[in-house]
């Protein structure tokens, strides 16, 4: 046994191994060590190996699923050895085989996995500077491939958040260090472009990979042909639900940065926490697959305003009725995941039962969606079943209430199979079978003490007292003598033992038969289910839309060519939802007013001002209405922010450096369609240093970028910058001081602010009195040298504009102009030295 374990373990070094014995599931050695810290489960030991206790560890077999997801969740993976010979027939061990490899990517188990997130696997590429990206997510079938900068690489993987990466084995590992992914390594000729499109039409069964417009995507084709072979090797089945190739084109979306998904808290807060963000604001959805398209959404906010419009009107449409179509689906299943693990063949009972239900719960749907006016509505109408033969077939093959699992029986439903329907009833009907044979052997031989009964050392036996042993019939054939009876067998009675003592594990047979049979007829209308999914989810996402724009009082957003945003009343979603009376404001923007200087102070709502604008500009690509009274939006490509401090000290960055390198990306890509959201810029550094960079990125996004800007700074020197472009222009949030406490209106103004109650808002946060006293003494000292200051001309405004001035020489540097070194003693360099010392001193 130990051989077979090893040879297993050799196969499979990288993981744990759940060897199956009995009805657990064993691990031994180092893996049983590792295993019991991971699960706090106990170790033992069992046998010798060269003299030496074997460690032991195991799981039940019918908890394996608990063990596995915690295991899962550290990032581990396991393989599973199952028994797949016959221990009848085995001499020594039964014959074992890896069946499946379980990994954080590769989760299809509903017990393994989050409902409301997609679980994807990413493989990377890296081919001079190009970077190729395949993802997976095996428990819906979707498979995606595109190609970018590397330099995009963050924003990529902020953007997938893939629960397990895939790398070639050479240099480009160095580009995910601490991203905190648990990464698969692989040989890097796995990730060639021409093998891995071989794999892929292979398994595609086409000629190329033109229809799938992936032809000149060579770099993205060898990492998506090396993870198709990653899952084939994991799985040990054809996942036939991956039955296409989707390319994205950046293009088709609002590109979002690493760090602007972050800031905005889209899924996840900048703490990591789930809530409360725009996701869980708006995650009201009936079933978990229109939650996880939701979030799909949310994170691919559209730029075809075609496309969005066509959204919009589905949204309008279902106001009036989006309570009917929530309730229908309600009812359904995520028929997404459990189309995956039938083409994966690991769809349980109650997965089919499920799926029958639910096809026709959406059968239902179809007809109520025709009374909406909406082309959208219409096209995903065309996708539900009508009268579907899945749901027929289902309907006859499964019980209405299925077993959990195959090996306990009642799966198959009565009536479905005849020989099925005989052996249950052999199982349920032995008793007056018995008793039946008996009434009539009694008539047949007149004897009426005759008996028929059961034993189980014996079986089943009709019994005759020895004095009426003359009258037994020819057929009876002796089974047993004892003192005083007789015990017989007749062919009838042999037929029926034969069938009674078999009967149940016949039954379990023939019913994973026809189960197994069933998941095969299911296999041809995997996309034909996909497709039905897609459908459920996207109404799913429009009807919540639909709902929350009606329960939180958002308006439809208007979409026009050119640039143009303009917001009246605009509030945040998430912060309205968390306080009791939310300040609504504008915002304007425009080829005339591309820029806006906010000023005022801390805690006084510009960064949840700035926020907003973003949101309200997302929400409304995503086909969602807005929490505005009215929206206006013209074309924009890109959105970008630059808040809050944080720093990247396993990167060896400091909070200034991540500062500037997200600035620089800012600089280096945003256009005139792109929103650009900065706050506090250059605070990070020395006054003067930051305030230079304030002003000189300031105006490189209105002079050279153009982009649709919001700066919120505390550098009141920029609100200058008004005078000089007319496309700048000066807001701030309004605030009132009280004596010693401030008063925040949270109310955007035009103009600048005239200070920023900094002392204030640090009285609010506790600083101690003694320390806000100081500091409003140390303050008026500051202000009277400004105000001597003022009197000459402004050194900041003279430090730009003028010219380079010559220093006049040091004495020390005149001095050393004139020295040959090679022409002087030790001595007499020596006595130079302490001449210069003594110079630079004066």
């Amino acid at each position: 046994m130990m051989q077979q374990y090893l040879a297993l373990k050799r196969e499979h070094m990288d993981k744990l191994l759940f060897y199956r014995m009995g009805d657990f599931y064993e691990l031994f050695f180092e893996d049983a060590e590792r295993a019991a810290r991971l699960l706090d489960i106990t170790l033992t030991t069992r046998g010798a190996s060269a003299g030496t206790p074997i460690k032991m560890a195991g799981v039940p077999y019918h908890a394996a699923e608990g063990y596995l997801a915690r295991l899962v969740k550290l990032g581990e993976s396991v393989a599973i050895a199952e028994q797949i010979g016959d221990p009848a027939l085995a001499k020594g061990p039964v014959e074992r085989k890896v069946v499946r490899i379980v990994t954080p990517g590769t989760l299809t188990d509903a017990a393994l996995l989050d409902d409301k997130r997609d679980n994807r696997i990413v493989a990377l590429n890296a081919v001079k500077g190009v970077l190729g990206l395949a993802w997976i997510s095996l428990a819906s079938g979707e498979f995606r491939v595109s190609q970018t900068s590397v330099d995009e690489l963050a924003s990529e993987l902020e953007r997938l958040k893939p629960a397990e990466l895939l790398l070639p084995d050479d240099g480009i590992a160095a580009l995910v260090d601490n991203v905190g992914i648990p990464c698969q390594k692989r040989p890097a000729w796995q990730f060639d472009a021409a093998s891995s499109a071989a794999t892929l039409t292979r398994h595609f069964g086409t000629r190329d990979l033109a229809g799938f417009g992936a032809e000149n995507l060579p770099v993205a084709i060898g990492a998506a042909g090396a993870l198709l072979d990653y899952v084939l090797a994991t799985q040990g089945t054809h996942p036939g639900h991956i039955a296409s190739l989707a390319v994205e084109s950046l293009d088709s979306h609002i590109q979002l940065d690493a760090a602007t998904r972050r800031n905005l808290e889209i899924t996840e807060t900048i703490r990591g926490e789930a809530s409360p963000t725009l996701f869980s604001l708006l995650d009201t959805c009936a079933t978990s697959m229109g939650s996880r398209q939701l979030a799909h959404w949310l994170h691919h906010p559209l730029r075809s305003q075609a496309k969005i419009t066509e959204r919009l009107a589905a949204v309008r449409a279902l106001l009036s009725g989006y309570d009917e179509v929530r309730d229908k689906l309600a009812e359904v299943a995520d028929v997404e995941r459990i189309t995956a693990r039938v083409a994966l063949r690991t769809a349980r009972p109650r997965d089919l039962s499920a799926l029958r239900d639910s096809l026709g719960q959406l059968a239902a749907l179809k007809p109520a969606l025709a009374r909406f006016d909406s082309e959208l509505l219409r096209q995903l109408a065309t996708c539900l079943p009508d009268d579907s033969p899945i749901a027929a077939r289902l309907a006859a093959a499964i019980a209405p209430e299925p077993a959990t699992f195959l090996r306990d029986g009642g799966v198959i439903a009565e009536g479905f199979s005849a020989e099925l329907d005989e052996l249950r009833a052999i199982q349920r009907d032995c008793g007056s079978f018995l008793l039946e044979l008996e009434a009539r052997e009694k008539a047949r031989t007149g004897i009426a003490t005759l008996k028929v009964e059961y034993n189980k050392v014996h079986g089943f036996y009709i019994e005759v007292g020895k004095a009426q042993a003359d009258k037994v019939p020819d057929d009876y054939r002796r089974r047993q003598t004892l003192k005083n009876v007789e015990r017989y067998l007749t062919p009838e009675l042999k037929t029926f033992e034969d069938k009674a003592l078999s009967a149940n594990d016949r039954a379990l047979a023939l019913e994973k038969q026809l189960y197994e049979a069933l998941l095969d007829e299911l296999a041809p209308h995997i996309a034909e289910l996909k497709r039905i999914a897609h459908a459920a989810a996207s109404l799913d996402v429009l009807a919540t839309l639909a709902e929350r724009a009606d329960t939180q009082g958002y308006v439809e957003p208007e979409f026009v060519p050119g640039v143009q945003l303009a917001i009246e009343g605009g509030r945040h979603p998430v912060v309205e939802a968390q306080v009791e009376r939310f300040i609504a404001n504008d915002v304007t923007l425009s080829d005339a007013r591309k820029l806006l200087l906010i000023t005022g102070p801390n805690m006084g709502g510009k960064s949840t001002y700035m926020r907003q604008v973003a949101l309200i500009t997302l929400l409304a690509h995503v086909g969602s209405f807005v929490p505005a009274t009215r929206a206006t939006i013209g074309e924009v490509d890109r959105i970008f922010t630059r808040i809050g401090a944080s720093d990247d000290l396993a990167g060896g960055r400091s909070t200034f450096m991540v500062e500037m390198t997200e600035t620089a990306n800012i600089l280096n890509n945003a256009t005139d369609r792109s929103l650009v959201l900065m706050d506090e810029v250059g605070r990070g550094t020395s006054t003067f240093d930051g305030l230079a960079l304030a002003w000189a990125i300031a105006r490189a996004l209105i002079d050279k970028n153009r982009a649709y800007t919001l700066f919120a700074t505390h550098y009141f020197e920029l609100t200058r910058l008004a005078e000089e472009f007319a496309q700048v222009a000066n807001v701030h949030l309004s605030a009132v001081e009280h004596k010693d406490s401030i008063v925040f209106l949270h109310h955007v103004e035009e103009g600048p602010a005239s200070q920023s109650y900094g002392l204030a808002v640090a009285s609010l946060a506790g600083v101690p009195a003694r320390v806000i006293r100081e500091a409003k003494r140390h303050l008026v000292e500051l202000e009277n040298q400004s105000a001597a200051a003022s009197r000459q001309p402004d050194l900041f405004v003279a430090a730009m504009n003028a010219q380079p001035v010559e220093p006049a020489p040091h004495p020390v540097v005149e001095r050393l102009a004139d020295v040959n070194p090679d022409d002087m003693s030790p001595r007499e360099a020596h006595a130079l030295l302490y001449e210069l010392c003594r110079d630079a001193r004066l």
